[in-house]
């Protein structure tokens, strides 16, 4: 359970509020590169509160700026791409990838106002098929972006999904990431009780012995023990703090970016890796897999259709409310590893607001950045370790790539 003050620490994001400012220091993804093309070369997002538009100059050059001119306040994304900026729609003034006003027409001869105005602009790097930008309030002091070993696999393909808006604030998100049982009730038993036939889903519906989490270096992390007639030990991925889940999707290596877009809505970016069969090169870091948006999983009658695991998590998170109040929480021995990960994100707050630098899954050492892979592996009880394929090679997730 958290106060109201504590539960307003974790969960708003806006400029200038705790959490806010700590995700500021963690590089986030934008958009897939491959969606700013010739005809379509502007993209404009709200991040963290904070209206943005990515564009691809004429010189090839992508950058982030704020949407907003500093002339009358007019979006900037219905403005015209030229070879050097971005030009406002309204009156003409024009801004570099640096946020630079580079030009005001009409403003007399030797006015001094491009000297003065300069909007927001932000880092920007390219992996793996993604835009990522940093928001951080000292850009040449930036971590690494981390090379996740998903983004830069040679040996396999990649594919790139927005799943569809989460109508909640992104802790009720994140933290799903650290609760491993609730995959028995929510996936496993709504798959048995309703027939739905989901891959996977039987993995999850076996009976829970034991559970347990412990800090590491990335986040934290999890370790199942499943009893019945097949005991097995089960380790997942961290939770890679601070708003990032890694798991295995049958033979799918896939990760999740829960970007806040405000303080009660969340974007979902979803980047699968398919190894290939023969381990051989497929696609370098520096190719554009191929992306898609997802529709939301609702009934004609606006019910969840709780027919996909992400369905099933869609409900779960959005009907604790916009911003769920945790003052109302009654917590339990499986909510452990929850506890810990507002302890995490309450230490790593403090930090920034000493004006240090979060200490937990920030990438400094570019040899160590090379390229960090996590597995998920399984061992039968008092056994060996092993690679755990979830589900069958032809199942949904392997489609998507098809």
């Amino acid at each position: 359970m958290l106060t109201a003050e504590q539960n307003e620490r974790l969960t708003r994001v806006t400029p200038g509020t705790p959490a806010g400012e700590l995700l500021r220091r963690y590089w986030q993804p934008f958009c897939p590169v491959a969606e700013l093309t010739a005809e379509k070369p502007k993209k404009q997002l709200r991040i963290l509160g904070e209206d943005l538009v990515a564009f691809r100059d004429g010189n090839g050059r992508i950058s982030v700026i704020e949407n907003r001119c500093a002339h009358r306040g007019v979006a900037l994304y219905y403005g015209f791409v030229e070879e050097d900026g971005l030009r406002c729609p309204y009156h003409g003034w024009k801004y570099d990838g640096d946020g630079r006003c580079i030009e005001a027409p009409f403003e007399p001869a030797g006015s001094p106002i491009c000297s003065k105005v300069r909007i927001k602009a932000y880092p920007v790097r390219t992996l793996g098929g993604l835009i990522f930008v940093y928001m951080g309030p000292d850009p040449e002091n930036a971590p690494l972006l981390p090379r996740w070993d998903v983004l830069v696999r040679t040996d396999g393909r990649r594919r790139i999904q927005i799943r569809p808006p989460i109508r909640c604030n992104w802790l009720q998100v994140q933290e799903n990431t650290v609760d491993i049982t609730h995959t028995y009730y929510l996936h496993g038993h709504m798959n048995h009780v309703h027939g739905l036939g989901l891959n996977g889903a039987e993995y999850f519906h076996r009976p829970i012995a034991r559970y347990e989490w412990s800090v590491c270096e990335w986040g934290i992390e999890k370790e199942l023990e499943y009893g019945g007639a097949n005991p097995e030990i089960e380790i997942r991925p961290p939770l890679i703090f601070p708003n990032i889940l890694r798991i295995p999707s049958g033979p799918v290596d896939a990760i999740h970016w829960r970007v806040p877009v405000d303080d009660v809505n969340t974007r979902i970016v979803w980047l699968g890796f398919l190894p290939s069969e023969d381990g051989g090169h497929q696609m370098s870091e520096d190719e554009d897999p191929k992306f898609d948006y997802v529709e939301d999983g609702f009934t004609e009658d606006g019910e969840y259709d709780l027919l996909t695991f992400n369905s099933h998590d869609q409900m779960a998170w959005e009907t604790q409310g916009a911003i769920f109040d945790r003052n109302r929480e009654v917590l339990g021995a499986t909510d452990r590893g929850i506890a810990m990960f507002r302890r995490m994100l309450d230490e790593q707050i403090a930090l920034v607001e000493r004006g240090e630098s979060p200490t937990v899954a920030v990438v400094r050492d570019p040899e160590k950045n090379r390229m960090i892979a996590f597995q998920n592996t399984t061992r039968p009880v008092g056994g060996t370790e092993s690679l755990s394929i979830l589900e069958p090679a032809a199942d949904r997730h392997t489609r998507i790539f098809e």
